[in-house]
């Protein structure tokens, strides 16, 4: 027994806290340990990303489960999808990737799954995990060590990347690429050898020091370095990525950020054509658009509640061809059911070359009959008050309320959905609207209204 411990980097999905402070070398050992005696695994894949912390906490991990007796297969840098696409490639019991996405620096965690890359979260194995690393009840030291192996050749990842589009028939588009400074660099060089492509690669070198500030796209301030190293290349597309590059952004050749809203609909729509008739998740955050694609393209669209380990459940319940979140997480059954942030760039270029359309063609149809806020966060001093706040004062004119995650209310030109965060005091809404885009601003003055925003 080891003397136990109070952690506070356990959250819902998965692990991450400020180092040393709430994760650190000890707990990563300890969590290597628990996670073999919980999954009782002979074999894990581990995988990590470019910030300062993870080499030694990657170290830690691993001896943890090696002492358990497991063996390891080091991927060494590399993005989220790389562990998922690693789990299911190589059979093994499970994965771990040390990373802590797109949260400030000084930060790191751990996302976690077991075999065939099911993800693990607290009612499928995080919990216990975490009872054990507390308790300190590690489960037995094992009389013969795991081994380390190391496997950093990327060409497998690659060349599976590389069925998804018919290479020959890509057009040679002008890409920016912003890896941020993230873990996505070295991949991109690699598909860049193997593509048609004309590439202007921007922050590529993976640097924990974050020279360009932290890697996530998702913040307005962190968009203009992109845009204006794609105006000034003339280019047809722009791409950006967190850290760990499980997720992907766009913008198209004016420079303009394109909401992963519309994206969802445009992949889903180009997945059906290969797979037809075949079902669509989606998140219930903004649904007309993507419905009426996946219906349009004779698909099945199937509600979700928002998180991977939800959409991945329901992925392979249904057997999804595809499933797709606001936030810029795309899932793929080809791809072990997982999110990858590679691939949606690939299809949108295939797309680009087969229709000779801009991305701005693609999407604006789109955009103009369903138009959205984007997700738009509040800090509040009570997230349930707040929500039955808005409930009570629009339900009586709803003609639809739905609340597979928070609430959403559909009326005859709009809906909107406003759920509490999992692991901060934090509302967050999301309004779209049919067509005039205008009424935009007045329905959303309309909600925040009733909201208290905390000092």
């Amino acid at each position: 027994m080891y003397p136990p411990i109070v952690t506070q980097c356990f959250k819902a999905y998965d692990i991450r806290g400020q180092v040393p402070e709430q994760l650190n070398e000890d707990i990563a050992y300890r969590i290597g340990r628990s996670l073999v005696a919980e999954l009782q695994g002979k074999s894990f894949v581990v995988g990590q990303d470019m910030r300062l912390e993870s080499p030694p906490l990657a170290t830690a991990l691993m001896r943890g489960i090696t002492d358990a007796g497991a063996n390891v297969i080091d991927i060494g840098l590399c993005g989220t999808e790389e562990v998922y696409f690693a789990t299911s490639h190589y059979k093994v019991d499970g994965g771990v990737m040390i990373t802590a996405s797109h949260n400030p620096k000084g930060y790191n965690g751990m996302k976690l799954v077991k075999a065939e890359s099911r993800p693990i979260s607290g009612d499928t194995g995080l919990d216990a995990i975490r009872l054990r690393v507390e308790q300190g009840s590690l489960g037995d030291e094992a009389l013969s060590k795991g081994e380390v192996r190391q496997a950093f050749d990327k060409t497998a990842y690659i060349d599976h990347l590389l069925t998804y589009v018919d290479v020959a028939a890509l057009k040679p588009l002008k890409i920016l690429a912003d890896p941020g400074n993230g873990a996505a660099g070295p991949v991109l060089k690699l598909l860049a050898a193997r593509l048609p492509l004309q590439w202007v690669l921007i922050n590529e070198e993976p640097d924990g020091h974050f020279p360009n500030g932290v890697p996530n796209p998702l913040l307005p301030e962190n968009r203009e370095l992109t845009r204006q190293a794609l105006l000034a290349n003339g280019c047809d597309m722009g791409l950006a990525w967190d850290g760990d590059f499980d997720r992907c952004f766009f913008f198209d050749a004016e420079g303009r950020f394109i909401e992963g809203y519309y994206l969802v609909g445009l992949l889903a729509e180009m997945l059906l054509k290969q797979h037809p008739g075949s079902k669509i998740i989606h998140d219930p955050r903004l649904t007309w658009n993507t419905i009426e694609q996946v219906e349009q393209a004779g698909g099945i669209a199937v509600q979700s509640k928002t998180g991977h380990a939800f959409i991945k459940e329901r992925m392979r319940q249904e057997d999804a061809v595809y499933g797709g979140e606001m936030s810029a997480h795309h899932y793929f059954r080809d791809f072990a059911y997982c999110d990858s942030g590679m691939i949606p760039w690939l299809l949108v270029a295939a797309l680009m070359s087969e229709t000779g359309k801009t991305l701005a063609q693609l999407v604006d149809e789109r955009i103009d009959a369903y138009p959205c806020t984007g997700e738009i966060n509040y800090r509040v001093a009570d997230v349930r008050a707040t929500l039955n706040k808005i409930r009570a004062h629009f339900e009586p004119r709803a003609l639809d309320v739905d609340e597979t995650d928070g609430v959403s209310m559909a009326f005859h030109t709009w809906r909107f959905n406003v759920r509490g965060s999992n692991t901060e005091p934090l509302l967050r809404l999301n309004i779209e609207a049919r067509g005039a885009s205008e009424q935009l601003n007045r329905l959303l003055f309309d909600v925040e209204s009733l909201i208290e925003v905390a000092p």
